[in-house]
């Protein structure tokens, strides 16, 4: 990801949106990365809904969504809305996600890079760290956790 020098956000370049645009596509149809899954949510201005790729993390029998770039749009959209919409083929879930502070979501943060592989580039820390190593990277990194709406 790159940042505009006008905004201070990060863009993404046109490969992240091509693997984006693919695995899109097969998570609407039931297959893709293991976890991978639609994540839909009204948009916090406009109302209409925004749908993204994210992958769910499993820690101490909860789900729970991880912002590995930081406050993307998708993130500020479910912090308005705290209701989204999970899709993966036909399966479809409407959630409640409760956004999590910093000693709670440093060990699922932690769990999230032990499992997804392609994020942990933009992480200061390795999966093998101490979880003490990621409770400041919660502010930076949100972590939401989701129950039934």
């Amino acid at each position: 990801m790159s940042t505009d020098g006008r905004t201070g956000r990060r863009r993404r370049g046109w490969v992240r949106r091509a693997v984006d645009s693919a695995v899109t596509t097969m998570v609407r149809r039931g297959s893709g990365p293991r976890g991978t899954v639609l994540l839909t949510v009204a948009g916090r201005t406009s109302g209409e809904p925004r749908t993204t790729p994210v992958t769910l993390v499993e820690h101490d029998g909860s789900r729970w969504l991880v912002a590995p770039y930081g406050p993307v749009g998708w993130v500020r959209n479910v912090r308005a809305s705290r209701v989204v919409e999970l899709r993966r083929g036909g399966h479809v879930e409407r959630l409640a996600a409760d956004e999590v502070d910093a000693a709670t979501g440093a060990p699922v943060l932690r769990r999230y890079l032990q499992q997804v592989a392609v994020v942990r580039r933009v992480f200061d820390v390795s999966p093998g760290d101490p979880v003490e190593a990621f409770v400041p990277l919660v502010a930076t990194h949100p972590v939401f956790c989701l129950r039934p709406a």
